[in-house]
């Protein structure tokens, strides 16, 4: 089996963050691409300048590739979203501990679309691959919360750390628990890799480049 994720030291105050989704959960509600759809819950922190249009529709969950049936064979979803216009913090999050944290993930690493993402109790995603790999920072979670990357299942705790997931794999999440399942996740567009990391971090962090 491959390792397709990588821990990343980042010492986010994770109660702090935790608090601040609560906050906006009540205020913004979720947006998704499909109401009939349990499966997928985000609530967006960034945006592309003066756009409110780039977190609506297809937009909020964005292109991915799946295998809906039995024959196996791949079918596109939705459209690419323009990842790297992706630039605004959303102005609900103006300073706030989630600007912090924005700012200090974007410092290590070009992203895309940031969001909070919420899977409810005993619910999973579909197989499917994605154009770029996640940066997933754990919020509330449980040893039933996985994910499974091609041939291979893991858990991300919820210790202040990222986790980059090679989500150009075919993979899953689903939440086994009996709570919500909450991950602030971002798109990797590039990152990098001379940032004062431990040498082990780097090397792992390179193998999925």
């Amino acid at each position: 089996m491959q390792n397709h994720h990588t821990e990343i030291p980042l010492s986010i105050d994770i109660d702090r963050l935790g608090k601040c989704y609560f906050d906006f959960r009540s205020k913004l509600g979720f947006r998704t691409d499909d109401k009939s759809l349990r499966d997928f819950n985000a609530i967006c922190v960034n945006r592309i300048p003066d756009d409110e249009d780039s977190i609506t529709g297809g937009n909020v969950r964005g292109l991915y590739w799946t295998k809906p049936d039995t024959t196996n064979h791949e079918e596109q979803r939705l459209e690419p979203v323009q990842e790297h216009l992706y630039t605004e913090l959303c102005p609900e999050f103006k300073d706030t501990y989630v600007e912090e944290v924005y700012n200090l993930i974007t410092s290590k690493f070009k992203l895309g679309r940031v969001r909070f993402l919420m899977k409810p109790p005993r619910s999973c995603l579909s197989w499917h691959r994605d154009p770029e790999m996640r940066l997933h920072i754990p919020i509330i979670t449980n040893e039933g919360c996985r994910m499974i990357i091609e041939d291979t299942s893991f858990h991300m705790p919820s210790n202040g750390n990222g986790y980059i997931t090679d989500n150009t794999k075919y993979h899953n999440f689903f939440n086994g628990s009996e709570v919500d399942r909450v991950h602030l996740v971002a798109t990797v567009l590039e990152h990098n890799c001379q940032m004062d990391w431990l040498d082990e971090v780097k090397y792992d962090c390179c193998k999925l480049c």
